[in-house]
């Protein structure tokens, strides 16, 4: 594949990285859940809450102890990364590719006001650039809390920060472990990881 062999020349180069600023970083779809309010039932409500927090944890899976990848979130996810420690969301899934959910607007919005710093990395079918995996490392870098990454179903968020984590010299086998522990298999990039790793 083109953009493949394009990342592996590029980790060779290594001095042939494209600028971050250059990228322009578009919106993502990102599905949203709406609460019913039960103001008769409170004790029902608080349930209702507490099964919603556990189920959205369950989604996080765990790469590293400051970072961790989930299927698509939800607007309620955001108050459960929140009380995760969550203090960035990364959304890796390009805007349309749910043409029925709501837009990226609305998990910023949402994270705003839950006070987590927001920022989207689109990433499409066709693969991964070079300019995308340094912003994935600028936003891992820019937070010293946790990081929460998201796509429809985990996978390319995963991919991007194996490529991310190759980059800074981290070893192949190290990324495919952690990957592994939370899910997630990093063949489709193993490539373009060992030779970001050979770089480093």
């Amino acid at each position: 594949m083109k953009i493949a062999l394009n990342l592996v020349q590029s980790a060779q180069r290594r001095n042939k990285v494209m600028p971050v600023h250059k990228i322009a970083l578009s919106s993502i779809a990102i599905c949203a859940l709406t609460f019913a309010g039960c103001t008769n039932a409170p004790v029902i409500d608080e349930r209702t809450t507490e099964t919603s927090e556990k189920k959205a944890q369950s989604m996080f899976r765990t790469l590293n102890e400051k970072v961790s990848v989930s299927p698509q979130i939800t607007l309620a996810d955001v108050d459960a990364a929140k009380a995760e420690g969550v203090t960035l969301i990364v959304n890796n899934r390009p805007d349309g590719e749910d043409p029925s959910a709501p837009q990226s607007a609305d998990i910023e919005a949402a994270a705003k006001a839950a006070g987590i710093d927001y920022v989207a990395i689109p990433i499409t079918h066709s693969g991964f650039s070079a300019p995308q995996v340094d912003a994935m490392i600028d936003s891992l870098n820019s937070t010293k809390g946790k990081t929460l990454a998201y796509c429809r179903s985990g996978t390319r968020s995963t991919l991007l920060w194996s490529l991310a984590q190759a980059k800074n010299g981290m070893s192949a086998e190290e990324i495919a472990r952690l990957a592994g522990n939370a899910g997630y298999d990093i063949t489709p990039v193993r490539a373009m990881v060992e030779a970001f790793a050979a770089a480093n």
